[in-house]
């Protein structure tokens, strides 16, 4: 199973849009928390989102593109699929 981290930027957008945005990932797959190895959960950052199935990056694209636009005409999405990740710093969620 893969792991995707996605970053989405709602262009000319409030924090409400973002609350919406929030709820349109979830819809499509995506979740706004991490887990360690020792099964932790973490925050992950404003607008980054987790993806883990088997898909391909364009799907996770296209996934979380559908969200996209579902709240704002226009915004960026950024997709990178993990072959291990490790941070600093999060809130335990």
């Amino acid at each position: 199973m893969a792991s995707f981290t996605t970053r989405v930027e709602l262009h000319n957008a409030d924090w409400s849009d973002y609350e919406l945005l929030h709820k349109k990932m979830a819809m499509h797959g995506f979740s706004r928390v991490i887990a360690s190895d020792d099964g932790k959960r973490y925050q992950l950052p404003p607008a980054e989102y987790n993806f883990e199935g088997a898909s391909s990056r364009a799907d996770v694209l296209a996934k979380a593109k559908a969200a996209a636009a579902q709240v704002k005409t226009s915004y960026a999405v950024f997709v990178t699929e993990s072959a291990g990740r490790t941070w600093s710093g999060l809130d335990a969620a």
